[in-house]
């Protein structure tokens, strides 16, 4: 099973690609958050992420075609930007929290020597 950060990681590597914002926006939301519930995004990001959504999902559609073909259809480029920009915005709050959560554990591999103690080996040293 896939994270919210991971579609979001996931979502953002597809707004980079050279292909038209309306369409990279897409691919996106149907790659990546057609099945991401707004209860397994973060709480911080949340509205954020109706918001999208609602950006991406909110127009109705002609036959033949689903709402968030019509809603980025119906988007302009200034609009589709925004859009873009506010999911890069989303993952950067989320990747602090994700950070933030992990815990680093630094393991001891050799005893900590002091300067003094430390003998650099001899063909090292003629050099």
């Amino acid at each position: 099973m896939i994270t919210a950060w991971e579609c979001f990681h996931l979502a953002t590597l597809e707004l980079v690609r050279s292909i038209p914002i309306k369409q990279r926006l897409v691919c996106a939301y149907r790659r990546y958050f057609a099945s991401l519930p707004a209860d397994e995004v973060p709480s911080e990001a949340r509205e954020s992420y109706g918001q999208v959504l609602r950006s991406l999902c909110g127009v109705t559609p002609l036959r033949g075609e689903d709402a968030v073909a019509a809603s980025v259809r119906k988007m302009s480029n200034q609009e589709a930007d925004e859009c873009a920009a506010q999911i890069v915005e989303i993952f950067g709050l989320m990747s602090k929290s994700h950070v933030a959560t992990r815990t680093s554990t630094v393991v001891q591999l050799h005893p900590v020597e002091r300067a003094e103690e430390r003998s650099v080996p001899a063909f090292i040293a003629s050099n």
